[in-house]
């Protein structure tokens, strides 16, 4: 029964504000003025100052673009419908004031890349989930784990009433926490990626090293420099070159013919690139992606097998933890579940499209209106193109659909031996007599 809006707000909760019996830290005012959204996930610092970060960015998208739905299965497990509540708004419309339901799948997988697990979290719910299973769950954010319990979790969550970020503990079961399939591979201390991104750290700064702008010149003077005094010349021969360096428009400066100037910044031979590339490929190779993927000139076979390999695991952990920790066994029972769902066209060549449209149809897999909205086309007026019906057949005009039992609205029962067109015609013929 729908509960009303006095109901609703009586049984409103809220994480921040509803801390008993857990410890409550005191009201730190609001935070504002800041040019960079405080909500926004905020990645390491080895990850921002590589590829990596672009790879993770690549993936989330691929993520994010699957539709995960609230949905009522039959008996046979199969999809009957979505199930419109308030859970499924958060997954496609709205997952909080400042998220849409794309952007927060986007937000969870990013940090779940970068930390290695990431928790979503029921901020605002109808009904105490503290005190019971069963609530509502209004909005949901993703919080980095801070510290672990036997029970519960420590999670550093925003706090959108005040603008900043704040550590709160949250029971075990009301918090999904999704650990990253790819962990092995990604988020390991010895993994491929942790080695990748130490050698990538130690080429930029082999690089920054040659483009700091220093010389690094020895000069062999003409004299022994052992005496104070010949110490002193020297250091004082030293900053007159520089002087005439700093001060020439175009870095040029004069030495003696009895000295010798020796340039050590040369680029010095060692095989960190082809480690570097090394660990590229075989990372690619790990996480299911050819720089195809990245770059859009993947081929239909290539994409499915990134598709398969990657991205649907990583959609199957978030909705398994969806499903074990956000629907209580009384939904389970009424057959509710999450699932996500991809549209396979969006890998489908356009010459194609009409061979499979032709197919679709004809094997009474999709109605006419379903394939024009698969290409961006308005719903046909036809009345049998919201019909499961093979076009390519004469069914008769009386006929909506194929396969009409005899007796039902509109079907006829076809003489033996004639076929639905012979019969128009024979009753075209009747009428005109």
């Amino acid at each position: 029964m729908e509960l009303t809006f006095g109901a609703r707000v009586k049984s409103a909760w809220n994480a921040f504000r509803n801390q008993n019996p857990y410890p409550d830290y005191g009201d730190y005012g609001s935070y504002g003025g800041s040019y960079i959204r405080p909500d926004r996930v905020v990645l390491n610092i080895r990850h921002e100052r590589s590829i990596i970060a672009a790879i993770m960015n690549k993936m989330a998208l691929d993520v994010a673009n699957i539709d995960i739905r609230h949905c009522k299965l039959d008996e046979d497990d199969r999809f009957v419908d979505y199930v419109h509540s308030k859970l499924d708004n958060c997954l496609t419309i709205e997952a909080n004031i400042d998220q849409t339901g794309r952007a927060f799948l986007q937000d969870a997988v990013m940090s779940m890349f970068d930390e290695g697990h990431v928790a979503i979290v029921p901020t605002d719910t109808i009904g105490d989930p503290l005190d019971s299973k069963s609530y509502e769950i209004c909005t949901m954010r993703t919080g980095r784990v801070t510290a672990w319990y036997p029970s519960s979790v420590r999670v550093e969550l925003y706090n959108e009433r005040k603008g900043i970020r704040e550590e709160i503990t949250l029971p075990k079961y009301m918090v999904a926490i999704v650990e990253n399939p790819l962990y092995a591979v990604m988020n390991e201390p010895n993994s491929t990626l942790q080695r990748l991104i130490r050698k990538l750290n130690l080429l930029d700064a082999i690089d920054e090293q040659s483009g700091s702008g220093k010389l690094d010149l020895i000069i062999q003077l003409p004299y022994i420099v052992k005496s104070p005094a010949r110490k002193a010349q020297a250091e004082q021969r030293r900053k007159d070159i520089e002087n005439q360096l700093k001060g020439s428009k175009y870095g040029i400066a004069y030495t003696d013919g009895t000295e010798k100037i020796t340039q050590l910044n040369r680029p010095v031979e060692n095989n960190l690139l082809k480690q570097v590339e090394y660990l590229t490929s075989m990372l690619y190779s790990q996480l299911g992606i050819t720089e195809g993927v990245l770059d859009g000139t993947a081929e239909e076979g290539v994409m499915s097998n990134y598709y398969s390999r990657t991205i649907e695991p990583i959609a199957s952990a978030i909705v398994d933890e969806m499903i074990r920790k956000f629907l209580t066994k009384t939904a389970r029972s009424q057959r509710q579940t999450i699932t996500f769902f991809r549209d396979p066209f969006k890998l489908i060549p356009v010459e194609k499209i009409a061979e499979i449209a032709d197919k679709f149809t004809r094997n009474e897999i999709m109605t006419s209106n379903e394939m024009r909205a698969v290409v961006g086309r308005k719903p046909s007026d036809d009345p049998r193109a919201d019909m499961l019906i093979n076009s390519n057949l004469n069914h008769g005009s009386d006929i909506p659909r194929p396969g009409g039992m005899p007796g039902e609205p509109g079907a006829s029962v076809p003489v033996e031996g004639q076929s639905s067109g012979m019969q128009d015609i024979l009753k075209t013929k009747i009428k005109d007599l």
